[in-house]
């Protein structure tokens, strides 16, 4: 069919946008520097969150822990304070789209903050794990 003409796809010679650019990555690096700033300034619960891991990593600098041990624990902050992020990126959207009450939208609301809350939970539980025979020791309360 001569008539027909080949749709190309995003990102080939016929976009004029690049795929992947430095100054495309610079701005969306900004963009999220941007937003973790703004949520780490305005958000108590992220404040707590943040400092919450600069005790552990005191801790942690203290009491030694091994390669593996720093991997979960910085596995453990990013995981929080991303879930928190989108928490507030979640109720704020909410509140925008439904600015008075709907019990649908605080039921969104409140499963996306039990995210936050799990995975806060069990990063405590892993503190736990990771510092509590080291403390334990320390404070010649544990087995030597």
């Amino acid at each position: 069919m001569s008539g027909d003409r080949a749709v190309e796809p995003a990102g080939t010679k016929g976009d004029a946008r690049p795929v992947l650019g430095v100054q495309r990555l610079r701005r969306s690096f900004g963009a999220a520097l941007a937003g973790l700033w703004w949520l780490v300034r305005r958000e108590p619960n992220a404040q707590i969150h943040v400092g919450l891991a600069a005790l552990a990593v005191a801790l942690a600098l203290w009491l030694g822990l091994s390669p593996a041990e720093w991997a979960l624990l910085v596995t453990l902050f990013g995981l929080v304070l991303g879930l928190e992020a989108l928490n507030t990126a979640v109720e704020r959207l909410a509140d925008l789209a439904m600015p008075r009450h709907h019990p649908q939208v605080r039921l969104i609301k409140d499963l996306a903050a039990g995210g936050v809350l799990v995975a806060a939970l069990a990063a405590a539980a892993a503190g736990v794990f990771l510092f509590g025979p080291r403390l334990l020791r320390v404070l010649g309360w544990g087995a030597a």
